[in-house]
């Protein structure tokens, strides 16, 4: 369960080229700032950027990242902020049981050949009628060699990670898609022109005038489909 599928050099290449997509990222910051509670742990904090703006409105804030060549990265750049902690973490982790308010993983669960025991680890962490929320890429027919190239054993939908979560013993509390622009948009680059979700104009392009209406319109109605899932679950009292 704790092995993260994918080539290391590549997952950071994506992971720098998306960086600079701050509307995105901002929009993804507020989706689950509601749910965080008072002390939440981050599943493969990556390069930081998420857990720096959630610890911004938190007194606490766990980032943890399972490779170590990036957790040396991720504790270099986190301490200048002594409200976040870094901690190497590979799921499933018996001796953080019950700590924290919420568990957050963006991107990661896709990566993980047992999803199941993953969400049933990251519900152990969280303290009881706490949060488990999730960001993972929708729809297998988006499945390009960028996902294969970055470890992606699947994508999904709203009924496929809904099961996941009911198997993992978790109740759900929200589900959508979100994103939907940004579907065609990733379908077309990643499966049509080969492009890789690169640094680079198309993405500055993208998260400065296609992503704020995007966000706008899905802010009023919600869409049949997306570029993610976004999911939150309680774990049980």
């Amino acid at each position: 369960m704790a092995d993260i599928t994918g080539d290391q050099r590549i997952q950071s290449e994506v992971l720098e080229g998306l960086a600079t997509a701050v509307n995105h990222r901002r929009w993804f910051v507020e989706l689950a700032l509601p749910y965080l509670g008072d002390n939440p742990i981050e599943i493969g904090s990556g390069l930081g950027d998420y857990a720096i703006e959630w610890a911004e409105h938190l007194p606490r804030f766990t980032a943890t990242e399972a490779d170590p060549d990036r957790l040396v990265l991720l504790k270099e750049r986190m301490a200048e902020h002594p409200n976040i902690e870094v901690r190497q973490m590979l799921l499933p982790a018996t001796d953080a049981a019950g700590q924290y308010s919420a568990a957050v993983s963006y991107n990661v669960l896709e990566h993980i050949e047992d999803h199941v025991g993953a969400l049933r680890s990251m519900r152990d962490l969280v303290r009881p009628g706490g949060r488990v929320i999730i960001i993972v890429p929708a729809f297998m027919f988006a499945m390009s060699q960028v996902d294969i190239a970055t470890g992606h054993i699947r994508r999904y939908t709203k009924k496929t990670l809904g099961a996941a979560f009911s198997e993992a013993g978790l109740q759900m509390e929200k589900i959508h898609y979100a994103n939907a622009l940004g579907l065609i948009g990733y379908y077309g680059a990643t499966s049509i022109f080969k492009l890789a979700p690169k640094e680079g104009p198309m993405v500055k392009v993208y998260d400065s005038l296609v992503l704020p209406v995007t966000k706008a319109a899905e802010r009023v109605v919600k869409p049949p489909f997306g570029q993610s899932v976004f999911a939150v679950a309680r774990t049980p009292h």
